[in-house]
């Protein structure tokens, strides 16, 4: 039995800097950043008060008239379902199976997504309504009499991370392999990577591979000033976020959505699906220590699956937060893989950290750039740190002149991942 191919064969893209591929990806040739102040609530007493927010975003606009149902079941989805299952039409319409093109039990769906943090207007009534003393603090015995009943019956099912792979789900039929990975920031690349081993062991035919996330509300926002280590460039937000950069002081909140077609190659090709690029090796790993040689370890295993060398690989697509220690690790782990012979783009510097969602929307940059034959630079990374010891892309878009890239993601904790993949044709 030959061995089962894994191809793109849709995308669909909702981002600060675009709200479809073509044009998102005209603001990365263009060097545009979208980080700008925050408009979404007031965050004068925040001590960071911009991220990377999808202007107007309006998920009803993605969801055509004809699919009354999930129009009506928008309003029960908040922000970061709503993301997924507007990236996932994207990714299905036009260019997705069509009724009859495809079994349903051969339609899996993995997502990454993470817990959604709650919209301030469904809580507020109830603990309003339940404070005693002074200062007014919630009291639980009052909460669970008079506070609950003022809850939405399906406040839980519109902040669950699985909802986007439910929805999504339920929208085009599909019946086959269902999952929802929650590893933060890592969360995209393993989900595409279940996804490819799925498919390789003939358990589907085709695949909605995507991520969501949105952190920009009162809630997230203010836990991750407590908590992360965030960048406190207000006064100068397009030059805040600096991957691998000497002078890089933290990381930005982004928000965004990237959903994939992954299909096998035969059933695309039955079907007449246009091919945008193959998916040829993936690994993950855990790099206790953050030193760097498990996470390159974990390179060169996706490398070996594709069957591939450091050399043969056009650039390394980064996943450079701006952390002075985490962009050190992940420098060095590429590093230690393809010395300063490789360039690597790091495109949080436009996009912002868009948490579950970055491993795809990062990765749709680069086949894009595989597709269009030209990689963007990386915004604000002027001064090299010999801390990173590769060599990073910046400057004018420069040719694509071999077939391969390579992704790499990780966690805060340790956790990492890579995939390959090649152009198509």
């Amino acid at each position: 039995m030959s061995k089962r191919r894994a191809v793109f064969t849709g995308l669909g893209v909702l981002s600060s800097i675009g709200t479809d591929p073509a044009t998102f990806w005209q603001a990365l040739v263009e060097g545009k950043c979208g980080i700008a102040p925050i408009k979404a609530f007031d965050t004068s007493a925040l001590p960071c008060r911009i991220a990377a927010e999808i202007p107007d975003f309006d998920a009803k606009a993605f969801i055509p008239a004809s699919m009354k149902s999930v129009r009506k079941s928008l309003k029960v989805m908040a922000r970061t379902i709503q993301l997924g299952v507007a990236a996932s039409q994207q990714a299905m319409e036009p260019r997705g199976p069509k009724k009859g093109e495809i079994d349903p039990f051969r339609f899996g769906v993995e997502f990454a997504c993470m817990m959604v943090a709650t919209e301030l207007e469904d809580l507020s009534k109830g603990a309003q309504t339940s404070c005693e003393g002074t200062p007014p603090m919630v009291s639980l015995p009052i909460w669970g009499v008079k506070g609950i009943p003022l809850v939405p019956p399906l406040w839980m099912l519109k902040y669950l991370p699985n909802m986007p792979a439910c929805h999504v789900s339920v929208n085009y039929n599909a019946q086959g392999p269902n999952n929802t990975i929650t590893n933060t920031d890592v969360a995209g690349l393993l989900a595409l990577g279940e996804a490819f081993r799925l498919m390789g062991r003939d358990a589907a035919d085709y695949f909605l591979v995507g991520s969501c996330d949105s952190k920009i509300n009162p809630v997230s926002f203010t836990r991750h000033s407590l908590f992360h280590e965030l960048c406190l460039r207000n006064d100068s937000p397009g030059e805040a976020l600096r991957p691998f950069d000497l002078h890089r002081d933290g990381s930005i909140i982004g928000e965004g959505a990237a959903v994939f077609g992954l299909e096998e190659l035969e059933h695309a090709r039955e079907r007449g699906a246009t091919i945008d690029a193959e998916l040829l090796g993936f690994a993950s790993g855990f790099d206790k220590g953050k030193q760097g040689s498990r996470f390159a370890g974990v390179i060169r295993t996706a490398l070996k699956e594709a069957e591939i060398e450091p050399a043969d690989v056009d650039h390394v697509n980064a996943a450079a937060c701006g952390s002075k220690e985490l962009d050190a690790w992940e420098a060095r782990a590429i590093g230690e893989v393809f010395g300063t012979n490789v360039p690597v783009f790091a495109p949080k510097g436009h996009l912002g950290d868009t948490g579950a969602a970055a491993g795809l929307l990062e990765l749709a940059a680069s086949t894009l750039a595989l597709k269009h034959g030209q990689l963007p630079g990386t915004l604000n990374s002027a001064s090299p740190d010999p801390a990173c010891p590769m060599r990073v892309h910046t400057g004018a878009p420069r040719p694509v002149t071999k077939p391969y890239v390579v992704k790499t993601s990780f966690t805060d904790r340790g956790q990492c991942a890579a995939v390959v993949v090649k152009k198509w044709g």
